[in-house]
């Protein structure tokens, strides 16, 4: 029988048992709706999680480095408006991208700012940027969306390479490039430094303040990014859209194997966590669940994820205390 602390170092190898639960899950949905495994559907599922998985990858460090950001989901909407704006000002499609990019590098600028230089904490600052970004985008757009979108600009979010949607290809790139940096790079890996152990990180010679800055600066980016491409693939600018995206964001990071305490994690444990919430709520669409249930199991998995992390951090705690 196993024990307590057994079952939690399993729970531990979070990479290996969410691939375990993906494979049992894919095989069970085969069997229940033949529509599961089709190519139509697994494009769908890839497609519908590009979006969060690309800001998964820089959520994944920035949770790695002790930091938060409740913001992405209104960056990602602020990035599309203002690239929306810009392409029917006249400007060529490169660079109203630039434009939109460079909106969302510079909300992650002053989070980091925020955070890492008057040390005001991240949930307060994020917060209140998050609201200040949607009032924002109503002053801007109007509280109209942005529509008549040029096809040179589109183009990334509708194309097709080998039959396969662009936004896929620049997520999985982004995730192999991510998952390479956070395990070889050196300054990448001062994240874990620094979520860890912030004072032995500063004392050690790491400027912990540009750790921050640059993490911060990078989840913005990629909200960005994902902007750009669920802006391009509808074909419009909402003011609305990306609303709840951070939740379920960081419910995937932290399925991934994060720590909201800071210290662990990885970006492909953060896309694997991302696959499966994607997978489930497809799921649930198959099978006839209410949308209303599927809010409910979502908030519920993230409760779990969390009671998981905070009984895994007592287990180590429980170790280090015996050696």
């Amino acid at each position: 029988m196993l024990t307590r602390d057994r079952i939690l170092n399993l729970l531990a190898q979070r990479e290996a048992a969410l691939f375990l639960v993906l494979v049992v899950a894919g095989t069970v949905m085969s069997l229940v709706s033949p529509v599961f495994l089709s190519t139509a559907n697994i494009e769908a599922i890839l497609i519908a999680l590009s979006m969060e998985a690309t800001i998964a990858v820089g959520m994944a460090l920035l949770l790695i480095s002790g930091g938060l950001d409740l913001s992405v989901g209104s960056t990602l909407a602020f990035a599309g408006v203002v690239t929306g704006l810009t392409l029917n000002a006249g400007a060529p499609a490169p660079l109203a991208m630039a434009v939109g990019l460079g909106a969302a590098l510079g909300v992650g600028l002053v989070n980091g700012l925020l955070v890492a230089r008057l040390k005001i904490n991240p949930f307060i600052t994020t917060l209140g940027m998050a609201m200040a970004l949607r009032g924002l985008l109503l002053v801007l757009a109007r509280g109209r969306a942005v529509l008549n979108l040029s096809s040179a600009f589109t183009v990334i979010g509708q194309g097709r390479m080998f039959g396969v949607q662009y936004p896929i290809y620049i997520m999985l790139a982004l995730v192999f490039v991510g998952e390479l940096l956070v395990r070889n790079s050196r300054f990448f890996r001062q994240s874990y430094y620094v979520g860890g152990n912030e004072r032995a990180a500063r004392l050690s010679g790491i400027n912990v303040g540009l750790v921050k800055i640059f993490n911060y600066c990078l989840v913005a980016l990629l909200a960005g990014v994902a902007g750009l491409m669920i802006t391009a693939r509808f074909g419009s600018a909402s003011v609305t859209i990306g609303s709840g995206v951070e939740l379920r964001v960081i419910t995937a990071v932290i399925i991934g194997g994060a720590s909201l305490n800071g210290g662990e994690g990885t970006v492909f444990g953060a896309f694997l966590g991302a696959l499966f919430m994607g997978v489930l709520a497809n799921s649930l669409n198959l099978l006839g669940v209410d949308v209303y249930w599927q809010n409910l199991v979502t908030g519920a998995i993230l409760i779990l994820a969390v009671v998981v992390d905070v009984l895994n951090e007592q287990r180590k705690s429980r170790e280090a205390q015996r050696a």
